[in-house]
């Protein structure tokens, strides 16, 4: 049998890597693309199982999507959708409340959360064998408070991840610059988007905070405050990746 198919769109690339990292041990042909364009493509050219959406994407929203293909049923098929965003607010709820979506992942989820919830939206079972006592747990003292919530205990793929990170920042500082020279705050926005997650998961709570902020500036539309927020963010992050992740935040 042909294994399941499952469109992911999500315009940060490393958090398409998380992804990636945590649905590898399943049977799917995972397929990715970052804006609402290419993934109407996708679901117009081969039908999927599952889709899985982050909301604030470049150009149409992730709303934008569902609100297409609540109007195009044909183009959705009997694919099950979950929205995997970072910007869950009450009203964002509502919003979504009838567009037919299955489940809500608030960023940053869990890898286990994650898996799982893509094993029961595609039926798919678990082959680690049930009864495999777990692996035993390093003392808490040794561990990230990432590396527990969010990757289930395993250092390894912490760090791989970390890595992914690593490399992709110096890509965020220059359009985050791009965007603040510009004074682009819509871009501005989502890169302070993205790097909440992604500073979450890697276990920098301040930076997380600051990027929370920066994007709360952006949103209110009030470009002195992202002038005085992103140069701070943007020297703190630019000093974690000089350093190597060595700095302590």
């Amino acid at each position: 049998m042909a294994p399941a198919r499952m469109l992911l769109v999500e315009d940060d690339p490393m958090l398409r890597r998380f992804v990636r990292m945590a649905l590898e041990a399943l049977p799917l042909e995972l397929l990715e693309c970052d804006s609402v364009a290419p993934a109407l493509q996708i679901l117009a050219a081969q039908p999927v199982q599952l889709i899985l959406t982050d909301l604030m994407l470049p150009g149409a929203s992730g709303v934008d999507l569902l609100l297409h293909l609540q109007q195009h049923p044909a183009l959705r098929g009997t694919a099950k959708v979950v929205v995997f965003s970072a910007g869950l607010t009450p009203e964002t709820r509502l919003q979504l409340a009838p567009l037919q979506v299955w489940r809500l992942l608030e960023k940053p989820t869990p890898i286990a959360v994650l898996e799982q919830c893509v094993r029961e939206a595609l039926a798919v079972g678990d082959d680690s064998g049930g009864d495999s006592p777990p692996p035993a747990a390093a003392p808490a003292s040794d561990r990230h408070v990432a590396i527990d919530q969010y990757f289930g205990g395993d250092a390894e793929l912490f760090h791989l991840y970390r890595n992914t990170c690593m490399a992709q920042f110096p890509h965020d500082l220059a359009a985050g610059d791009r965007a603040a020279n510009g004074h682009d705050l819509p871009t501005l926005r989502r890169v302070a988007h993205s790097l909440k997650t992604v500073l979450l998961t890697i276990d920098l709570p301040v930076l997380a905070a600051q990027a929370r902020a920066l994007e709360s500036t952006c949103h209110t539309g009030a470009p002195d405050a992202a002038a005085r927020d992103w140069p701070l963010l943007r020297a703190a992050l630019a000093d974690f990746v000089k350093n190597q992740g060595s700095a302590q935040y």
